[in-house]
């Protein structure tokens, strides 16, 4: 049901997914059956594939499903964005970022120049409306045109590794955008966000093999050199140390796709 599941922001589809695995955590066929699925079912959700690398790699699966669990449910990047953030100002977002949507309810004081990717970006206009936040809604044509007016792109990363991350579709257009402007890119990577490098290159492999044309996806690669600052739990960073913060295994049963 967890694998099957729409709608859900990367890391609560992975904190119930957690709650999912404890079910079957001491049948070890079971769960690394039940953690291939997942994957499989969302490819593009970093935390997943988080979550999955640390079961399968404790010698404790039982235990490592609580720690994630708690990881993810104290996750304060919100709230160290919300701090970060200089304002007041208008910033270019994408899509329905989960916590970086957090973080401007939270200030309150930046205006959200919100592109609408998959049809998210008028839902999360009215959501910050609704808590008093000054929001627009931008076609994705626009995009170009709003990253030129405002002064913060915040990209949010679905996963992330040493040379990029996954973001919403539009997201790099905004940062070449931005970077040719001379106006700053600030990537958002939460708890379970950023993977190793061999984790990284599974994930965009498995994408790659869905058959997608690159223009009818959902999300995409935004190159690593195009961040000048990574919001993460530890704080705010410099982009190049964009794929440093990995705190989970290689998995080796998430090297290949399921049969």
């Amino acid at each position: 049901m967890v694998a099957r599941a729409e709608g859900a922001g990367p890391s609560l589809l992975a904190r119930e997914a957690a709650g999912a695995l404890a079910g079957f955590s001491y049948d070890p066929a079971a769960l690394v059956t039940g953690c291939r699925r997942l994957v499989d079912r969302h490819p593009e959700v970093g935390p997943l594939w988080w979550l999955a690398a640390r079961v399968l790699g404790a010698g404790d699966p039982p235990a490592e499903i609580q720690r994630s669990a708690s990881a993810l449910d104290a996750d304060p990047t919100a709230a160290v964005l919300g701090a970060e953030l200089p304002g007041p100002l208008s910033a270019v977002v994408v899509g329905w970022p989960e916590q970086t949507a957090q973080a401007l309810r939270r200030r309150g004081d930046v205006e959200a120049l919100i592109v609408d990717c998959d049809g998210e970006g008028q839902a999360l206009v009215r959501r910050l409306s609704s808590a008093g936040v000054d929001a627009w809604d931008v076609p994705e044509s626009g995009v170009g045109a709003a990253v030129v007016v405002c002064g913060l792109v915040v990209v949010e990363a679905l996963s992330a590794g040493p040379d990029g991350l996954l973001a919403a579709s539009g997201s790099h257009a905004a940062a070449a955008v931005a970077r040719s402007r001379g106006i700053p890119v600030w990537a958002v990577a939460g708890v379970g966000r950023v993977l190793p490098a061999r984790l990284w290159e599974a994930q965009l492999s498995r994408l790659d093999a869905l058959g997608h044309e690159p223009w009818e996806r959902p999300y995409e690669v935004v190159p690593a050199d195009l961040v000048d600052r990574v919001v993460g739990p530890d704080g705010c960073r410099d982009g190049a140390d964009l794929g440093t913060a990995v705190d989970c295994p290689v998995a080796p049963e998430l090297l290949r796709a399921a049969g």
